[in-house]
């Protein structure tokens, strides 16, 4: 949980550079992959991590910049590349935003679907639903035959970078 809005401006900045080098090895012709017909494909995920970005501060009192629509009602750009600009752009308003507040504001409560969470608990989640969406994104790119990029260590296929022979499967 953050204590101080510095320190979440830390942990948002390492988070959106996993979450760009993640949204960076998606190519469009693999945006399609889904686990089948009634879940979201890699375009929707990445679009949805876009819409979070914008929606959740948005309880907090946040006016997030970089998007033009109404979260959750307006329809993901047709390429990837206008979704990473996107992403990039919110992710770098909401810690704008987020600096704008004081460390007071962190204990405060705010309206969270049918329940109360303090500023520090939201943004938590706000870090840990970028997270748990950009998982799935990379069990979807390996479905997809995608080389999927580490992020808090090597992937698979990065493991003869770093001078280490690949774990067994």
């Amino acid at each position: 949980m953050f204590r101080h809005v510095a320190d979440f401006k830390t942990i948002w900045e390492q988070e959106v550079a996993h979450t760009l080098h993640v949204l960076e090895a998606i190519p469009d012709a693999a945006a399609h992959q889904a686990v089948g017909t009634e879940h979201r494909d890699l375009r929707r995920i990445a679009w949805h991590l876009v819409e979070t970005c914008v929606e959740m501060p948005h309880n907090m009192g946040l006016k997030i910049a970089g998007f033009n629509g109404e979260p959750f009602k307006t329809q993901p750009p047709a390429t990837m590349k206008a979704i990473r600009d996107t992403y990039a752009a919110v992710a770098e308003s909401v810690v704008a935003e987020v600096l704008k507040l004081n460390d007071m504001a962190l204990a405060m409560s705010y309206p969270f679907y049918g329940m109360t969470w303090t500023g520090a608990f939201a943004l938590m989640v706000l870090v840990t639903h970028q997270s748990h969406h950009r998982g799935q994104m990379t069990v979807l790119m390996r479905q997809a035959g995608l080389k999927v990029p580490g992020t808090y260590g090597p992937a698979k296929e990065e493991w003869g970078a770093y001078g280490m022979e690949t774990p067994a499967v």
